[in-house]
């Protein structure tokens, strides 16, 4: 089966052809084209998404990598190139999810073939098994084909999704059954990465900005750590002097609700916490801003981290999947790999499939038409909902 599937809920334009087989448990797919268009560029001047920009580029942007995908498939001169269409739904901004909904609507009445509407967290859950190999006739490097299966996972399966929109504990005690058993109650972890960095005078997008500024301290203090003297020789001198990576104030902000009895999330708390550390320290150096980074990102990581360990822990789970766009952090990867054990098999997604993609749309848009083909909505009941959750979830 030949997949057309199409990502529109944000800032990023993507279309992918690939070709499907088997059931929804152990599918395999190939990668025949995919394209992206991103638009980072164009918001950083707003420092965030500007709503009715992402639409005018998604509406500029589509025909433009429909044609290109549809040349580097091979696929260009057939009447109904592709077999079905898979297309966002919702969550996301909903003036951007209906450019893309419309437009997949237009190619099914033209093609006749069904359009199978994907919810884009699933996505981001089956973003950890793809691949985007470069295809030889591709003229972008993060184009093309690239062949992959889904292999047999073993459930309970715990899902950690972590963007710009969402923080979620989801459990699947059935393979795609979802249960939301823990969330956000404010800002998403994402979102606080971003109103952090412009705290911080960082460039947009802030969350990699935040995180490129972490990993140069981490190395700064483990080399002063290093060149710090020995034990022995501080008590030889018998002077108390202060640790290497002390700089002359000392400060701490907070885990919220990381104690709570329940699997939540807040972040907007640790958000105002940053806020109020800068206004008293004043005037920010880049020493400072890189302290402050440092102590927001321990503390987001450290949440989200211990809240996931304890649901691993309730629920014995033997598969952990952790995705969306702050899965690509790597202290949050390294601390996950650290507190987890060998039992579990930990998925993540490579660093071009945990932003908003269409290859992860298309796997989700597949396993969902094999498993509910007697369900196929028809194209005009198929509505943008920007605050769409998992259709089967509830909460715990």
């Amino acid at each position: 089966m030949i997949i057309l599937s199409i990502e529109t809920s944000c800032d990023d334009t993507g279309i992918t052809i690939m070709e499907a087989k088997g059931e929804t448990r152990n599918p395999s797919f190939e990668i025949l084209a995919d394209n992206l268009a991103s638009q980072t560029k164009i918001h950083i001047k707003y420092g965030g998404v500007f709503p009715v920009l992402a639409k005018k580029e998604h509406k500029k942007n589509l025909p433009i990598l429909l044609e290109q995908t549809l040349r580097q498939a091979k696929l260009k001169d057939k009447k109904s190139p592709v077999d079905v269409i898979a297309v966002t739904y919702g969550p996301g901004l909903e003036m951007c999810l209906w450019e893309g909904i419309t437009f997949a609507q237009d190619l099914a009445k033209k093609w006749n073939i069904p359009v199978i509407p994907v919810n884009h967290m699933e996505g981001h859950v089956f973003s950890v098994f793809g691949k985007n190999k470069p295809a030889r006739n591709a003229s972008r490097s993060d184009s093309g084909g690239g062949k992959f299966k889904i292999p047999k996972v073993h459930t309970p399966i715990l899902s950690l999704l972590v963007s710009g929109g969402h923080t979620q504990l989801v459990l699947s005690k059935q393979w795609m059954k979802y249960e939301i058993i823990g969330e956000t109650l404010d800002d998403a972890v994402g979102e606080a990465f971003d109103k952090v960095a412009r705290m911080l005078d960082l460039p947009y997008p802030g969350g990699p900005e935040i995180s490129r500024l972490v990993e140069l301290e981490r190395k700064s203090k483990l080399l002063r750590v290093r060149n710090f003297p020995t034990e022995k020789l501080l008590k030889s001198r018998a002077v108390a002097l202060r640790t290497p990576y002390e700089s002359s104030f000392s400060f701490s902000l907070p885990r919220p609700m990381l104690y709570s009895k329940n699997f939540d999330f807040s972040f907007a708390g640790l958000k105002t916490a940053v806020l109020y550390l800068i206004r008293k320290i004043g005037k920010l150096d880049e020493e400072t801003k890189s302290k402050i980074a440092l102590e927001f990102e321990n503390s987001a990581i450290e949440c989200l981290v211990y809240k996931t360990k304890k649901a691993i822990e309730k629920y014995k789970i033997k598969t952990l999947i952790v995705a969306g766009g702050v899965a690509i952090n790597k202290h949050l990867r390294n601390e996950v790999k650290k507190s987890i054990g060998k039992n579990i098999k930990l998925f993540l997604p490579t660093k071009e499939l945990s932003r908003d993609n269409s290859i992860m749309i298309g796997i989700a848009g597949y396993l969902n038409y094999i498993k509910n083909k007697k369900k196929i909505p028809k194209l005009d009941n198929i509505k943008a909902t920007g605050n769409l959750s998992f259709s089967q979830a509830r909460r715990a």
